[in-house]
């Protein structure tokens, strides 16, 4: 009889444990549950500021923003450069573009910007959550103007 006390005793004990080991990850779960988010879910406000664009035009940020190629000019709600724009954007890489100009950037786990340094000349914010634009093309032209008043200077 003493070896079945011990066995029921130990039996006993055990699922004693397994309730404990239950009610704690309940409570982890629940507290993990209320926590924040994981970092690559949480949305960042990316503003974006294209209003030195000229002459004034559309943008976009596929799958964020209404596309500009197949839009209707009349009824669009695509975003104009004549005004910055606040987007909320998780982490992740993402793409600004007008009809002339596009290029990707990337919102990090920090909900800061980062780009190619190659895109120093028409872009800044890196770094920041600001995106400002500068260039209505990918490459600007850096020599003197082709032309003055409407006439060729070739």
């Amino acid at each position: 009889m003493a070896g079945t006390s011990t066995l029921v005793r130990a039996r006993g004990s055990g699922v004693g444990v397994g309730l404990g080991i239950g009610l704690l990850l309940t409570a982890a779960n629940v507290l993990l549950s209320e926590a924040a988010p994981p970092a690559h879910s949480k949305e960042f406000p990316i503003t974006v500021n294209a209003t030195e664009l000229d002459p004034p035009t559309w943008w976009h940020v596929p799958g964020v923003t209404p596309m500009i190629m197949t839009m209707d000019p009349e009824t669009t709600e695509a975003p104009r450069t004549t005004e910055s724009r606040e987007l909320k954007l998780k982490p992740g890489t993402y793409r600004f573009g007008t009809f002339t100009f596009d290029f990707p950037f990337v919102v990090t786990l920090d909900g800061v910007l980062d780009f190619a340094r190659s895109l120093d000349q028409c872009v800044s914010g890196r770094g920041t959550q600001t995106l400002t634009v500068r260039c209505s093309q990918m490459q600007p032209y850096v020599g003197p103007p082709d032309y003055h008043d409407g006439a060729v200077t070739r």
